[in-house]
């Protein structure tokens, strides 16, 4: 490892000290008055907070900064927010954005005491992944319920984080969604995985983009609809992400990452 990996990997471990730490007391505040009192201002101030701090923590710590565009794209009103999932750093970094968000969270995740709590407070609708498709019903029902609370639902559409550039794995839940709720969707490129991947012990400098494009007007057929969703997300991710490596980033390509970045050029070029 080099020196400079050495630093940054350092950087990262203080990072996720802080980040963990401050997580668990948030936790506990916010999952104690939720099961208290529900829905409160005061866990929604938590949940801001939350989001905010961390993303000064992983700009003045780790050295990743934040921009995101777009947010004009959004509609009034009940929609469904499509974003594309490489890094923890995508739920920071939409939340602003977006109002009063349901996100779509796996059952695990809400299982956790304290966290799960806090979780159930502030809109978030459980999905049990391990149900497969007998599962969307019940997200379906929560997601009605929560436009009909003035939400707009967050989905990563993948179901999970994603590797840099790698080949597209939409599920059919973003589709059942769009045809019950009747309501736009936004989608979300995005190039975090560039500096905080997936499977990364290193959280690189630099500044993850995203951006918010515009809507998917309600009642298209599915086949259509997904089409234009990967239409959407896919090029505009591929675009952020090799406009961020030409410009020259801290973070060391690998073989595969090379030859995947390599491989996009070539299908842009054509």
């Amino acid at each position: 490892m080099s020196i400079k990996a050495a630093v940054q990997a350092i950087r990262t471990i203080v990072f996720y000290v802080v980040f963990l730490g401050q997580t668990v007391i948030l936790a506990i505040l916010a999952g104690t008055v939720g099961v208290i009192a529900g829905r409160t201002p005061f866990g929604w101030a938590i949940a801001r907070f939350w989001c905010w701090s961390n993303i000064q923590y992983l700009r003045i710590i780790a050295g990743m900064g934040t921009a995101v565009d777009g947010a004009e794209h959004i509609p009034p009103g009940g929609c469904i927010i499509a974003s594309k999932h490489q890094s923890d750093w995508d739920i920071f970094a939409i939340f602003p954005h977006t109002g009063r968000p349901a996100y779509i969270a796996k059952k695990e995740l809400m299982r956790i005491p304290f966290f799960g709590w806090a979780a159930h407070s502030l809109d978030c609708i459980e999905i049990d992944r391990r149900k497969g498709a007998q599962a969307i019903p019940n997200m379906i029902a929560q997601a009605r319920d929560a436009i009909d609370r003035g939400c707009r639902i967050v989905i990563y559409p993948e179901g999970t984080r994603k590797p840099v550039l790698g080949a597209p794995d939409y599920r059919q839940g973003i589709v059942r969604l769009y045809t019950e709720l009747n309501v736009p969707v936004v989608p979300v490129a995005l190039n975090s995985g560039l500096f905080w991947g997936r499977n990364s012990l290193v959280i690189w400098p630099g500044t993850a983009r995203g951006r918010f494009l515009p809507a998917i007007e309600p009642g298209l057929d599915a086949e259509t609809f997904m089409q234009r969703l990967k239409d959407a997300i896919e090029p505009e991710s591929t675009r952020l992400t090799l406009e961020a490596i030409d410009q020259g980033i801290g973070r060391p390509l690998d073989d595969a990452l090379r030859a995947r970045a390599d491989a996009a050029r070539n299908t842009a070029n054509h």
